[in-house]
């Protein structure tokens, strides 16, 4: 038998509990998504290997001045992704496709899928490129805090909580820093009347560069000869929207260590 490739690979629904267990044991965050209701796993010889998580964006209603005339329920945010070492190349793509083409079938209203690239633990959106989606925003990290004990938190996390909002608030640590880096955000359209409708421009790819953004697994690029960085201070208003917010946190896709469980069951 020959080596596997990415098209060998199986798309199909799986329980929200086996997603969310591959999402605790592969992903960087090692954090569910709560809001996710469309649990696609991805399969290779029969093994559960990768997992993509879709839902509403938690706050909606911000999101979705982000295409003019959207339905209440007419997008989707890919909420979490994550891939085992074991899934040969170009999987992620492979698996974006298909999922796409699940979505489109089985959910006809749902015009456009948002996601957002971690640029400060993760990556600038290699993945979500090849895939077809466009960039349409470029925002320096201000939710991603690292604590002075080291360990990594978004902001909403200390600031808006149930148990906090009960209390009156919280504050953040002495000493907290936001991680450096950026999110960028994507959206790929289900159909052309719906890219029409885009309230924002889409920008070139060209523009996670020039803003300094360039990251690939975790570790950030340097920028070619002559290429402009992004300075400290410095608005990116030519590559950001202020009138749609970036989510308080971020999801992307990670390759990291392997599940070592049993395959999941197939819903």
């Amino acid at each position: 038998m020959g080596e596997a490739t990415a098209k060998d690979l199986r798309v199909a629904p799986i329980k929200s509990s086996d997603a969310n267990a591959l999402v605790q044991r592969v992903h960087y965050s090692g954090k569910v998504v709560p809001n996710s209701q469309l649990h696609l796993g991805v399969f290779l010889g029969g093994r559960l290997e990768g997992v993509m998580q879709f839902g509403p964006s938690m706050d909606k209603r911000k999101t979705l001045g982000l295409v003019r005339g959207t339905e209440w329920n007419g997008f989707l945010e890919l909420n979490r992704m994550a891939f085992s070492e074991r899934l040969p190349r170009n999987s992620e793509s492979r698996a974006i496709s298909i999922a796409l083409r699940i979505i489109r079938k089985a959910y006809p209203h749902i015009e456009w899928i948002i996601s957002f690239a971690d640029g400060t633990q993760c990556g600038d959106g290699t993945i979500y490129r090849a895939s077809g989606f466009l960039l349409t925003g470029i925002k320096q990290n201000n939710q991603i805090l690292e604590m002075p004990d080291g360990s990594r938190v978004a902001r909403v996390t200390i600031t808006k909580g149930d148990h906090i909002l009960k209390t009156g608030g919280a504050k953040i640590p002495h000493g907290a820093r936001a991680l450096p880096g950026f999110q960028l955000r994507y959206v790929y359209f289900m159909n052309s009347s719906a890219r029409s409708r885009l309230a924002v421009p889409a920008l070139p790819f060209s523009a996670i560069e020039k803003a300094g953004a360039s990251m690939y697994r975790g570790k950030k690029l340097t920028l070619d000869a002559g290429a402009p960085a992004a300075q400290e201070g410095v608005a990116l208003a030519s590559v950001s929207s202020e009138a749609v917010e970036f989510p308080l946190t971020v999801g992307g896709a990670a390759p990291t260590r392997t599940l070592n469980d049993s395959p999941a069951k197939v819903l």
